[in-house]
């Protein structure tokens, strides 16, 4: 870490922080059942497509046998809960979701 930042830039960035929903997907007992890359390619064909519609900011499938991926949410933490419910993989119990309320700063992005 070499940039020094000071608190008064700590405090001006915490003012423009807005609330954001963290989704976490783990992979699930069902993961490996018959049919599951047809389920699965559903599952991303519904991720990319909230992406898409602004629902989610973030996507990033995790290449792990335990953590499927996690996404970055512009919706209230109970209605990104009723959204990932309805999600094929984790209907099918291929995936189970966790959803946290957190922060986010206008402008931040992933490297291009």
């Amino acid at each position: 870490m070499g940039t020094t930042v000071t608190d008064e830039q700590i405090q001006d960035l915490v003012k423009t922080a807005q609330p954001f929903s963290l989704l976490i997907l783990r992979w699930g007992p069902r993961r490996a059942q018959d049919g599951a890359d047809a389920i699965e390619l559903e599952h991303q064909r519904r991720m990319v497509s909230l992406r898409a519609d602004g629902v989610i900011a973030v996507l990033c499938p995790i290449l792990d046998d335990a953590m499927a991926g996690t996404a970055i949410m512009t919706v209230p933490p109970d209605r990104a809960r009723e959204i990932i419910a309805d999600d094929p993989c984790v209907r099918a119990e291929m995936m189970h979701s966790e959803v946290y309320p957190c922060l986010g700063f206008p402008g931040d992005s992933l490297p291009g």
